[in-house]
């Protein structure tokens, strides 16, 4: 065995076998992977085009006056979205969050808690996002409440919180009860009480286990922020189908996509990060 002791400074440790094998596996894995996407693009770029319908395609989806002259709109109203996820997105965390604690609650007096708890969840993932949204959005503004409380965004960022809340809350849970109970048990032979042992021996471990999980809840949250354009709200994708409407044109549906992906993509790819960062943690 080399003595790593002995080596230069500087120099990095002899790689062992193993690792040297893996290096070349993964190394060949990319090279594989790579070459079998640019196939795959080059095979779309060559024969897309020859398709008898492309033209009209291309002017009707792809069309570069088109984009270069509603793109700068389209990144106005998606200032909108940005606004909606971040008044929503701390709301739906303490919510989650509380209505995890009510579904772990274990004295008999508290169970009015738990049963809260697991009608909410029950509700709410069982409704499809957008039909809530439509009761919402125009159920309570429907009962003749004066400004601002008719406004559509107030009530469609509601659907939306009450509807996410649900989800986190539920992946706030299992994180709950992926703690092994000999912490608890360690917990309270110091003299912990239960709030305590949720407070500082549980939680933190739980959220820090489902960080990942609920990171692409956000994400998700994030795009679904266009759902409320069907109740009134102008965000990007409402004003897609006005730029659609006056131009007689879909390519700002298509500034739209390309607005979502430059923030989703790299969004997801961190949230990716972070699972295989606590996949080789846990390992």
């Amino acid at each position: 065995m080399t003595d790593q002791t002995s080596l230069p400074r500087g120099s990095a440790p002899a790689l062992t076998r193993r690792q040297a094998y893996e290096q070349r596996l993964r190394r060949r894995s990319i090279t594989i992977a790579a070459g079998s996407t640019f196939a795959v693009m080059l095979v779309v770029v060559l024969l897309v085009p020859l398709a008898p319908g492309w033209d009209a395609v291309k002017r009707s989806f792809f069309n570069g006056e088109v984009f270069a002259r509603t793109f700068p709109g389209l990144l106005d109203a998606f200032l909108m979205n940005v606004a909606i996820f971040l008044w929503c997105a701390p709301i739906i965390a303490v919510l989650g969050l509380v209505i995890a604690l009510f579904r772990d609650v274990r004295s008999p007096a508290l169970y009015p808690l738990r049963l809260f708890g697991a009608i909410y969840t029950d509700v709410f993932r069982g409704l499809p996002v957008i039909l809530v949204i439509y009761l919402i959005g125009f159920g309570i503004p429907g009962l003749g409440l004066p400004r601002p409380w008719n406004s559509p965004y107030i009530w469609g960022s509601l659907a939306l919180i009450l509807v996410y809340a649900a989800y986190v809350a539920e992946v706030i849970r299992s994180g709950i009860d992926s703690i092994h109970h000999s912490q608890r048990a360690a917990a309270a032979s110091l003299g912990l009480s239960d709030g305590e042992t949720m407070r500082y021996v549980v939680l933190p471990q739980a959220i820090r286990n489902v960080a990942p999980a609920n990171m692409n809840l956000f994400i998700a949250l994030q795009k679904d922020v266009a759902l409320l354009s069907f109740i009134g709200p102008v965000e990007v994708f409402r004003q897609a189908g006005v730029y659609k409407s006056l131009l007689a044109n879909f390519t700002p549906y298509v500034g739209a996509a390309v607005i979502f992906l430059a923030l989703t993509i790299p969004a997801t790819r961190y949230a990716d990060y972070l699972m295989n960062k606590q996949r080789r943690r846990q390992s």
